[in-house]
């Protein structure tokens, strides 16, 4: 699995959940030798601009992009699947782009899922709830306070640092997947593949094999195993998926070796990236995708 990495095509900074600024994680990826970068924070589009101009003062191609969240309530799995969409940086300078885009991936998270989430929460686990576990309600402004785009990290974050649950079983056991007070995040399938499509964006799965990671991975418990994400898969190829994230930190080599199958069967491009959220469980420079596939990676964006 070890590879030369020239493009990290998969990372996060504070625009959405990461610990670096645009700058510091560019200036990481510059330490590492890493010659293209993709800035994919979590339904925002916020902050690519600086991020391009950063990344020209570090001599790394900035690719930008967005890490969509697309939700799931059936049979056989209520959940978030995510999207990686990119498209070529000149985008950005067209106000209408930038407005759909917004408007468009502000549906998915934002002080309405938030307060709904809490409210749940506090249904369930609340001091008054069926299964107490807090000392005193969640508010809404314990979430609010940590980001104006809070995802699930700032939910573990505020149980672990406001309300002293530590145990990471517990802290599952209220935000996971299987959590009665579990609300997916995300815009739904068809207004997500429609985006990609009037948008012309260059669509990819995300990792899809980390929910079946056997230690202990950063998405097992809020993502479906493999099998799963397999018997999605053709709903998602009929809608236009372009690519596949293979190569990934939470993928085993079997795993990593099926999905690949699965690229070279649709005739799907096959990218790569570390999930970079901070410096030590996510850094950057973890995986990627060598020269070779990021030519034609880049020769695929509109």
């Amino acid at each position: 699995m070890n590879q030369k990495i020239f493009a990290d095509l998969h990372n996060h900074t504070t625009d959405s959940d990461g610990d670096f600024t645009s700058e510091q994680l560019l200036e990481r990826a510059k330490s590492l030798e890493i010659k293209a970068v993709g800035i994919t924070n979590h339904d925002t589009i916020k902050g690519l601009k600086s991020a391009i101009k950063a990344g020209g003062k570090c001599d790394i191609e900035v690719i930008p992009g967005v890490e969509v969240s697309v939700r799931f309530k059936e049979t056989g799995f209520t959940g978030t699947l995510h999207l990686l969409c990119y498209f070529k940086p000149e985008r950005l300078l067209d106000d209408s782009f930038v407005n759909q885009m917004t408007q468009v991936l502000s549906r998915g998270r934002g002080e309405s899922l938030v307060k709904a989430r809490v409210y749940q929460i506090n249904l369930f686990f609340g001091p008054g709830g069926k299964t107490p576990m807090l000392k005193r309600p969640l508010t809404f402004e314990d979430i609010s306070a940590l980001s104006d785009n809070a995802s699930r990290r700032h939910f573990a974050f505020a149980l672990n640092q406001t309300f002293g649950i530590t145990d990471k079983d517990a802290v599952n056991a209220i935000i996971g997947n299987n959590s009665p007070a579990y609300l997916p995040s995300g815009i739904d399938f068809d207004l997500a593949m429609n985006l990609v499509k009037e948008q012309q964006l260059l669509c990819v799965l995300a990792h899809p094999a980390a929910g079946s990671f056997p230690g202990k991975g950063h998405y097992k418990e809020v993502l479906p195993p493999i099998n799963v994400v397999e018997q999605f898969l053709p709903r998602f190829l009929a809608a236009g998926l372009h690519g596949l994230e293979v190569r990934y930190p939470g993928h085993i080599k079997d795993h990593e070796d099926l999905v690949l199958s699965w690229a070279v069967k649709h005739q799907l491009l096959v990218t790569g990236g570390s999930d970079t959220h901070d410096a030590i469980d996510r850094p950057i420079g973890v995986r990627g995708i060598d020269e070779s596939q990021y030519k034609i990676f880049k020769a695929a964006l509109i």
